[in-house]
C-alpha cells in the first residue's frame, strides 16, 4: 500500500522547475496562536522559506488546489516517506501549502493526510483525530488519484475566514500560479 501511494505522489509531482524564492510570513502570524495551530506554527516556521522545505524533503506536487468552493487550497509540497506512515504528528505534517501571489511563495498552511484503510484497521473505533481536531473523509476514486485518505488543513500562517481547520480558504488564490514559471 505504502508503494502505492509513493507511486500514486510520484503521479503527482512536477517536472518542471520548482520555484527557489523566499516564502514570507502573513497577517495570522500576529494572532496568538494556541494549540495545534501553534504546534504547527512552531514546526514549519523554517519551512516559510521554500527552500528549507525542499532540502527537508517536501517537493512540490506540481499543481495549485482550486475547487468548487469560494478560494482554494494553494500549492502542496508533499514528504512522502511521512504520508502513509500511519502516524499523526502536529510537528510532522504531511503536506505544506504555499500560495504564489506578486512572485513569491507564501507558507499559508499545512495539511495532516492518512490513508484510511490502514487506519482504519488499526484504529477501527476511532477515526483520525489530532489535538482535539477531527479529520475529514475523502473517498476514493478521487481527483488526487490516492486510495481514501483522512485530511485536516491548519492555516497557520493566513487567516481563513470561514476557520482555521476547514478544506477551503476564500483568501487563498490560484490565480497566479503558472507551473513551470519561476517567480521572481
Amino acid at each position: 500500500m505504502r508503494h502505492l501511494v509513493v507511486v500514486g505522489l510520484a503521479g503527482m509531482m512536477c517536472t518542471a522547475l520548482i520555484p527557489t524564492l523566499h516564502a514570507t510570513d502573513d497577517q495570522s502570524q500576529n494572532a496568538p496562536a494556541v494549540g495545534l495551530v501553534r504546534e504547527v506554527r512552531l514546526a514549519t516556521e523554517n519551512f516559510r522559506d521554500v527552500n528549507v522545505a525542499i532540502a527537508a524533503g517536501y517537493a512540490s506536487t506540481g499543481s495549485c488546489v482550486s475547487g468548487p468552493e469560494k478560494g482554494a487550497m494553494g500549492i502542496h509540497f508533499a514528504k512522502p516517506e511521512l504520508i502513509g506512515d500511519g502516524l499523526l504528528d502536529a510537528r510532522a505534517p504531511e503536506l505544506l501549502i504555499y500560495e504564489q501571489r506578486n512572485g513569491r511563495l507564501r507558507l499559508v498552511g499545512v495539511e495532516f493526510l492518512v490513508l484510511a484503510d490502514p487506519w482504519n484497521g488499526a484504529h477501527p473505533d476511532a477515526p483520525p483525530v489530532l489535538m482535539g481536531q477531527h479529520f475529514h473523509f475523502v473517498g476514493s476514486p478521487n481527483r488526487y488519484r490516492l486510495p481514501a485518505f483522512y485530511e485536516l488543513h491548519v492555516w497557520a500562517w493566513r487567516d481563513n475566514p470561514s476557520g482555521v481547520f476547514v478544506d477551503w480558504n476564500p483568501d487563498v488564490s490560484c490565480a497566479e500560479y503558472t507551473p513551470g514559471d519561476s517567480p521572481h
